[in-house]
């Protein structure tokens, strides 16, 4: 399961921003996932609590809240984007599309800290 590492990440990106003292005041993580980068959120958030329960024992006030974000694409002919469906890589004029403008996301997109 690569999410134990992706999680591991997070707090080592947490703890090269946030000093020691602090780190128990983060309340929330919110995460960006896009559909392509190859993460489950349901396993992301296993793996969280468990990292949480038995390493990082310091964020255990803390939830992450995952957003999944679709698979967009950019159609240079009808300049329009959209939607991948059932990842079926074409624009709504029908015409192929790999001009991916969302959906390889993985990246902390913010976080709550209580005062």
């Amino acid at each position: 399961m690569h999410e134990i590492s992706l999680v591991k990440n997070i707090f080592g990106s947490l703890d090269s921003v946030y000093p020691v003292a602090d780190r128990s005041k983060i309340t929330k993580i919110y995460m960006k996932v896009g559909l392509l980068s190859n993460v489950e959120p349901i396993l992301m958030q296993n793996a969280f609590e468990a990292v949480v329960a038995t390493e990082r024992k310091e964020y255990q006030g803390c939830a992450l809240q995952i957003e999944v974000l679709p698979i967009l694409v950019y159609c240079d002919e009808c300049k329009k984007e959209s939607e991948v469906i059932n990842f079926k890589f074409v624009c709504a004029c029908n015409r192929p599309s790999n001009n991916i403008i969302q959906g390889n996301e993985l990246l902390i997109s913010g976080v709550d800290v209580a005062r």
